[in-house]
């Protein structure tokens, strides 16, 4: 890997990655694509901004830095649309595989999400045999996977080799949705109140080590043992499944915060309450406070098996969940 280009590399994701092939100073020119570039973190990088729903532009971008690989890391954020995650996810999906088809890219690497598999009932250290089920929870994850499947089909197309990762509840300093959601609900004293039984186990990964995994793609991909990896997906997690709301309580407790007297409502109870909301919701356009898809997220085992990124991949976190956390909350 030489001259890598970043698809969304000004977001969490692709801004950490960004740091890291930089700090490895082993490419000779790295550039990132973005719908907004004001962030230029780095002055050896190139930035194009750009819609990845811009075919001519995004093909004018790969034709004239020509890379051999290409990070998919482009994507919206939860809570949108379906229409804004088919536009980007979907369609912008299709426009990068055709033009780095035409441009002779050598190495696409997706990063997709472990909640493709999810589909409201528990996930118990699955692993990639596991399908994916025809009707997700949410749009952002039912056309993840249906980018996820573009991509792999588009391993072998005129010699392209592909990838996809597939990452479960990344976190890290530059996160503005898991972290900063837990700490506003601090902010607003609802600790107190959480649904389930707290027996789930779910997996966090910390952002490090998704960047870990999308480096150690490339470097297989341009190894003798490509074949190994290429048309295939991994799942990457800490390895280190924890109880659901131990997450966040160690969150608070970092923070100086720890609760007492914890209301744990149970999952039925959750689903009426998230029912009432969402019709509240539909009456008044606001979004809702909580949703059934929520709950059910909230209330589920999702834990995966991470030993098919071990072996191909040669796959270790980096970085262990509790120093992750420490961490995060140390630049926040």
């Amino acid at each position: 890997m030489e001259y890598p280009l970043i698809i969304g590399g000004c977001g969490f994701l692709g801004l950490s990655l960004t740091s890291q092939l930089v700090k490895q100073k082993t490419c000779k020119k790295i550039a990132v694509f973005d719908l907004n570039v004001k962030n230029k973190a780095f002055t050896s990088v190139n930035y194009f901004q750009g819609d990845i729903c811009d075919p001519k532009y995004l093909r004018e971008v790969i034709h004239l830095h020509r890379p051999d690989v290409i990070f998919h890391m482009a994507s919206p954020i939860h809570g949108l649309e379906k229409k804004t995650y088919e536009r980007v996810n979907i369609e912008g999906t299709k426009n990068l595989i055709h033009a780095a088809v035409l441009e002779n890219v050598k190495a696409i690497i997706y990063t997709s999400s472990a909640g493709v598999v999810f589909n409201g009932n528990d996930l118990i250290n699955v692993d990639e045999t596991i399908a994916i089920p025809k009707g997700t929870m949410e749009a952002y994850n039912e056309t993840k996977a249906e980018a996820e499947r573009l991509i792999l089909e588009a391993n072998g197309k005129n010699g392209m080799m592909t990838v996809a990762i597939r990452p479960s509840g990344i976190f890290g300093p530059e996160d503005s949705q898991l972290i900063p959601g837990i700490i506003t609900v601090m902010e607003n004293r609802q600790t107190r109140f959480r649904i389930g039984n707290n027996l789930n186990l779910f997996d966090f990964t910390y952002v490090d080590n998704v960047v870990h995994a999308h480096i150690l793609a490339s470097q297989k991909l341009f190894s003798p043992n490509a074949v190994d990896v290429s048309g295939e997906a991994f799942f990457i997690t800490n390895g280190e499944p924890i109880y659901f709301w131990d997450f966040p309580s160690t969150v608070w407790a970092y923070l100086g915060h720890i609760p007492s007297n914890i209301i744990y409502f149970p999952r039925c109870i959750g689903i009426i309450i998230a029912f009432f909301f969402e019709i509240l919701s539909f009456i008044t356009r606001k979004k809702p406070g909580l949703t059934r898809s929520r709950v059910k997220f909230t209330c589920a085992n999702r834990y995966y098996n991470i030993n098919k990124a071990r072996r191909r991949l040669g796959y270790s976190p980096v970085v262990e969940l509790e120093d992750g956390i420490k961490r995060t909350l140390e630049v926040k």
